[in-house]
């Protein structure tokens, strides 16, 4: 994978340690979801936790082509191998998906949760490399008209942030829109809640972070000085969610934060031997599986094991993390839009297997 540099208001490559955990904390726990359903019927409970939406039908044939990689050989006597070709997953952190838990916490009602996190998470060809692209909500975009659930379609629209595909189309437009602003397919879709990652942070007994200048927002609730801290499950996610009180109050900055936690949560899971314990295992696991919504290609236990385990050569040295590159939106300095040629240039390269 080449690397492409981050845009100039965001924050630039960052290394991520670790072997499989530095994908991303949902692909990471799919290794303990599978060691935690030693039981049938704890494997029953956690696999009932999922949800998921059927993308592929929503959308048929009207997106991008699926990258065709080259098979992998293998002997007849040797059992089939795991899937190896590129594969590119959206992960969304949505503000709800209702219930009074999520909005205690902060989301919407029911019929306004918006995704407060973007990142397409793109693995190579052999699975050994990968690039992270997160994607600012405040970035301006044209929302493709989006299939509903409930029959008819979404209006295309010309300029609007790039989270309300989300709010007004749900998992389908939110796929939709990026397929449509980068010409890449999404082999896959994860959706984490508030609530749910609140939780599977008290699972995993807090997270250290380290902030490097003080924040004081009151959106977010959170007011912590510069320095060392350990979170639990809500300041956790008042951390990910802060964006008012540093840097220029921007979503940019925000991403920043949501990098150096996602950093400290994979340290977490890393130095944290659940396996030893397995009722902080299984905690940890439904509270994992209880924050999820994915595609009903990867909506059960054994489909997230086996996508983890083709993850397992993936180091850290050979994964990139950057923001789409963007610029002030001429139109509102308070919005950004894709700045060209060099967002173009990093879609292009993760088209390739």
């Amino acid at each position: 994978m080449t690397e492409i540099d981050a845009s100039e208001h965001g924050s630039g490559r960052r290394r991520r340690p670790g072997t499989l955990k530095t994908v991303g904390l949902i692909l990471a726990a799919a290794l303990v979801l599978g060691a935690a359903a030693a039981g049938w019927a704890a494997y029953r409970h956690l696999d009932g936790n999922i949800t998921s939406v059927d993308i592929d039908t929503a959308l048929g044939d009207d997106r991008p082509a699926r990258t065709v990689n080259a098979p992998v050989p293998y002997g007849a006597a040797s059992p089939a191998p795991l899937p190896a070709g590129s594969l590119n997953i959206l992960v969304l952190g949505s503000d709800s998906r209702g219930g009074t838990e999520n909005r205690e916490l902060g989301g919407g009602d029911s019929t306004g949760a918006r995704s407060d996190t973007a990142m397409v998470v793109h693995v190579d060809a052999g699975r050994r490399s990968a690039t992270i692209v997160s994607i600012p909500r405040d970035t301006l975009v044209t929302r493709p008209s989006c299939p509903l659930p409930s029959g008819g379609s979404t209006s295309k629209a010309h300029g609007v942030m790039f989270n309300t595909a989300y709010s007004v189309g749900g998992p389908v437009c939110a796929v939709k829109t990026v397929e449509s602003i980068t010409g890449v397919r999404m082999d896959h879709y994860v959706e984490v809640d508030f609530s749910g990652f609140a939780k599977l942070v008290n699972a995993l007994g807090g997270v250290t972070v380290t902030t490097t200048e003080d924040i004081d927002d009151e959106d977010s609730h959170l007011t912590l000085a510069a320095g060392v801290h350990h979170l639990d499950g809500v300041q956790a996610l008042a951390l990910a969610r802060t964006r008012h009180g540093i840097g220029d109050g921007s979503d940019l900055g925000r991403i920043g934060l949501q990098q150096t936690l996602v950093k400290a949560l994979l340290e977490q899971i890393a130095s944290t031997d659940l396996f030893t314990s397995p009722t902080r295992l299984y905690e940890v696991a439904d509270a994992a599986t209880r924050s999820l919504t994915t595609d009903t290609r990867l909506d059960s236990l054994s489909e997230l094991t086996e996508l983890a385990r083709s993850l397992k050569g993936l180091s850290a040295a050979q994964v990139t993390t950057v923001m789409m590159p963007v610029r002030p939106a001429p139109s509102d300095p308070n919005r950004v839009v894709a700045r060209n040629p060099e967002a173009g240039d990093l879609w292009k390269s993760l088209r390739r297997p």
